[in-house]
């Protein structure tokens, strides 16, 4: 009868013993064992440190190639709204016009480029708005497109902010370029292109520009912007030569016309 009953008993002195309370010392030291070490702790942060790094940059990103140009591209919509509207309204003169102020209107039709044009190349008033900027007073001062001889020159981003000289590497010999002001339309094929020269090299603005092919004073346009995409290490150039001046009065002209 014994030996069926001893079983069960030792079971339950067992129980008895693990549910025993422990000693200070005993819990001291299971408390330490739980605990994580150094290289669990280093982890756990350099873990939650490249998840923050991660969701910045990503933050960044997002901002800088998608949020840029929604708000350029609003900014320069309004502006060009703008310049027709007082066009109409005849609130606005030809003339010489302030740093960041709108005055025309640039189409590249074969890129669905409509975009205004402001004096000067501030990155604050005039390309980060969305907008191309001219090389003028102060800066390196090309001409007008209405000057009878003279180089147009205008600077625009290729990436971020509108980016609305992206895809200018694209254009082909012939393709138009559209300049529309207040009283005309100045209309220009493009001529030749230079893929990548140092943002040093201003020749590429004179008024018979270097390296463009043509050989004397004529009425020219030179559009600049960084090179290669997302860096601004080098210049990507095209130039064009004015083949039309046409005033609002006779319609928009043929490469606008579709």
């Amino acid at each position: 009868m014994a030996g069926p009953a001893a079983g069960p008993v030792a079971g339950t002195a067992r129980a008895e013993a693990a549910a025993a309370p422990l000693s200070r010392v005993e819990a001291r030291r299971l408390a330490r064992a739980s605990r994580p070490g150094p290289a669990v702790l280093v982890s756990r942060f350099l873990g939650e440190l490249f998840i923050t790094l991660g969701v910045v940059m990503l933050l960044f990103v997002t901002y800088q190639l998608w949020w840029t140009n929604v708000r350029a591209h609003a900014q320069a919509g309004d502006e060009a709204h703008q310049l027709q509207d007082d066009w109409a309204s005849g609130k606005r003169s030809p003339g010489t016009f302030e740093p960041g102020q709108g005055f025309a209107i640039l189409h590249i039709p074969k890129l669905d480029v409509v975009v205004p044009i402001a004096e000067g190349t501030s990155k604050t008033k005039v390309l980060d708005k969305g907008m191309v900027g001219h090389y003028g007073p102060g800066d390196l001062n090309t001409a007008m497109p209405d000057a009878k001889t003279g180089n147009f020159g205008l600077a625009g981003h290729r990436n971020t902010h509108g980016e609305p000289f992206r895809y200018i590497n694209r254009l082909r010999p012939g393709d138009p370029i559209v300049v529309e002001t207040q009283d005309e339309y100045f209309v220009y094929k493009m001529t030749s292109m230079l893929p990548v020269t140092s943002p040093a090299n201003t020749s590429v603005l004179d008024p018979v520009p270097k390296g463009s092919g043509f050989t004397g004073p004529g009425r020219y346009i030179t559009l600049t912007t960084c090179t290669p995409e997302f860096t601004s290490k080098y210049r990507l150039i095209v130039w064009g030569k004015m083949v039309e001046e046409r005033p609002r009065s006779k319609g928009k002209p043929d490469a606008l016309v579709s």
